[in-house]
């Protein structure tokens, strides 16, 4: 399953996990140096919803962003999903 958050469009970012060893200048060493630089994917969090919509008085599965949960909480769940084409 795709892991696309379809409220905020949210989707996995490409980034780089940099390695650094040593130990710092302010603690008495020489200074960090960079040793290591790896690919990774930075993945949304995403949760499985059951959300209650009572302007159709009936429950919705969805697939959100914890983000997205928060926007809904604050704005409206029926206002949000009806702006968006979820229903």
């Amino acid at each position: 399953m795709s892991k696309i958050c379809p409220i905020l469009n949210v989707r996995p970012a490409r980034g780089r996990k940099i390695i650094r060893k040593g130990k710092a200048k302010k603690k008495g060493g020489i200074g960090l140096h960079t040793t290591g630089n790896t690919p990774r994917l930075f993945l949304p969090n995403i949760r499985n919803k059951k959300l209650f919509i009572p302007e159709l008085a009936k429950k919705v599965n969805l697939r959100l962003s914890a983000r997205a949960l928060k926007t809904l909480m604050k704005k409206g769940t029926y206002t949000i999903l009806k702006e968006k084409g979820l229903i």
